[in-house]
């Protein structure tokens, strides 16, 4: 019987084994068909999928990760193409992981930042991959940190992650990234006042995104911002979350901004945060496994899958008790096969 191949100590199919190769040497084409494996739901792909990151993570982590989110027409899009392109010329290779939202109804999502990204697109420095958000939690995709680390392991130094648009529950990206980037409008008015607790806490960095409509009003909202961010606690205690201005259609401010992302990355990377951050990441990433893993098996378990439409139906009469129901449940999927 022929022997599987090996890629670093892991046994893959000769397929998976071609593809990984592919991969590792920064072919776009084999990128995105390995997130496209580590999205899929089929159980023989999330077999291949497990072993396929066993084999790159050695790869892997070499990037410097930043999470953009911002009020829906901020401009994150314009904003990250800007940057992109900004940062291709100084030599860096840019991956951009951008999440949008998916229909309640349909479930489905229009997938459309390679269009609103075209000049970064074409650019063969560059990687772009929309996924939908198909109803997670957290403004980012159930997969964006395979796809983060796939995207390292195939030579992307710059990882970029754009969530589906802000609000107090979309906060999952700054617990996958290195660097959390707040994108505002000047004239942002009530809309900052309600998601000010939730995400300012987590941001590093704020920026007034479109400042060239009205600098007046946006060196305002700055000055404002500052106060507000004076009397919250920093994500970090090696580092008080600075405020910019800039226009990313007239591509104003852009260096600046980086140079606040280099300071920002050298001053945790100093105090040792900066590792410390992705350390715990990595342990939330495994109990968040952990958790999808125990649904899974939960909603697969032979006698939950017989009990659950009767009782469902019971609680819907009201002939039962949602917390009856569910302790039901638990103590089904508790017991043996």
């Amino acid at each position: 019987m022929q022997s599987m191949p090996e890629v670093g100590h892991v046994s893959v199919s000769a397929q998976d084994a071609s593809l990984i190769d592919g991969l590792l040497a920064g072919n776009r084409r084999d990128l995105a068909k390995a997130i496209t494996l580590v999205e899929s739901t089929r159980a023989e792909h999330r077999q291949r999928a497990r072993k396929l990151l066993e084999a790159v993570l050695p790869h892997a982590g070499c990037s410097l990760r930043i999470g953009i989110s911002g009020v829906p027409g901020v401009g994150k899009s314009t904003f990250i193409e800007a940057l992109g392109m900004f940062l291709i010329e100084g030599g860096h290779r840019v991956a951009v992981l951008a999440v949008d939202p998916s229909s309640s109804v349909t479930g489905g999502s229009i997938l459309g930042d390679k269009t609103r990204m075209g000049l970064l697109w074409q650019r063969p420095e560059a990687f772009i991959r929309p996924s939908p958000a198909s109803g997670s939690l957290g403004g980012v995709a159930e997969h964006t940190r395979e796809a983060i680390l796939l995207c390292e392991a195939a030579g992307y130094d710059i990882i970029i992650v754009e969530t589906v648009g802000v609000g107090q529950s979309e906060t999952a990206v700054a617990g996958m990234t290195d660097a959390f980037v707040l994108l505002m409008l000047p004239n942002a008015g009530d809309e900052l006042q309600a998601i000010k607790k939730g995400i300012m806490e987590l941001a590093d960095l704020v920026v007034f995104n479109k400042a060239d409509i009205d600098p007046t009003a946006a060196q305002l909202a700055a000055t404002q911002m500052r106060s507000a961010l004076s009397m919250l606690r920093p994500a970090s205690a090696h580092w008080q979350p600075p405020v910019l201005t800039l226009s990313a259609t007239k591509k104003d401010g852009l260096a600046e901004f980086w140079q606040v992302i280099e300071t920002f990355r050298c001053a945790l990377t100093t105090s040792g945060e900066f590792e410390a951050r992705r350390r715990r990441q990595a342990l939330e990433w495994m109990w968040q496994q952990i958790d999808s893993g125990l649904r899974s098996h939960f909603r697969g378990h032979p006698g939950v899958k017989s009990a659950l439409a009767k009782l469902s139906v019971a609680v819907e009469a009201g002939t039962t008790t949602p917390a009856a129901a569910a302790r039901h449940l638990l103590d089904l999927a508790n017991r043996e096969s």
